[in-house]
């Protein structure tokens, strides 16, 4: 029988790297896609190959997408300071990419119809996060009715592509857990915002992750300049 096919967003953290597992676990062939939009942290990369790697993927997309020209977000623009994290705020952080996620689901839809795919997996959240309008369950929502009319495969031929997030309703210790039980290499993981060698320790992303691993009781298994 013929395996279904999965376009797995990996960006190389700890989201996107539980989200390839759980389309693994699902039994799916996986075609990761990943983008050099020259963040910051581009040292997320790395990562990211390494966890493709580890899932002997049969090809890894790697899109080169220069959104610093775009500028607007700490991760794009050198003249904007990555800020200490307050994972208690309400209002949208400097460190949100102006439409992100509604880029790279694009460039993933043309990628899964190319490739004959049904579901395209995204490690958005709207539990444990830092207040990104794109990782909001109304915008999946909208993006899902788009793209049921957006490509030959899905407005011509009825086939559908399903934006699976399996990690909406997740708090950050049940993703430490999930991606724990399904054998996810987290230890190939980068989720720092700073992008040096070691993560931070002191950004949004490195402190909701430390929270979920300490709220989940496991030893998060890469090196932080400073543990909180």
């Amino acid at each position: 029988m013929k395996m279904e096919k999965a376009v797995i967003l990996l960006s190389g953290g700890l989201d996107s790297t539980t989200c390839m597992a759980v389309a693994d676990s699902l039994g799916y062939e996986l075609y990761p896609i990943s983008f050099d939009y020259h963040q910051r942290h581009n040292i997320e990369l790395e990562g990211a190959k390494k966890v493709a790697e580890y899932y002997k993927v049969k090809r890894h997309l790697i899109i080169d997408t220069n959104m610093n020209l775009i500028g607007g977000s700490a991760l794009t623009d050198d003249s904007i300071d990555v800020p200490d994290g307050d994972t208690g705020r309400e209002d949208v952080p400097v460190t949100y990419v102006p439409a992100r996620n509604l880029i790279f689901l694009s460039y993933a839809m043309g990628y899964a119809e190319v490739v004959g795919a049904n579901h395209i997996f995204i490690g958005v959240n709207s539990v444990d996060y830092s207040g990104y309008p794109d990782c909001r369950p109304e915008f999946i929502e909208k993006f899902q009715m788009m793209a049921d009319y957006a490509t030959t495969a899905t407005a011509v031929k009825g086939v559908r592509i399903k934006i699976e997030t399996p990690l909406q309703n997740l708090s950050k210790k049940e993703i430490v857990q999930l991606g724990v039980k399904l054998g996810a290499p987290l230890q190939y993981t980068h989720s720092c915002y700073k992008g040096g060698e070691k993560a931070c320790g002191v950004c949004d992303s490195c402190l909701l992750r430390l929270e979920g691993f300490n709220a989940a009781g496991v030893p998060d298994p890469i090196e932080y300049e400073i543990k909180v």
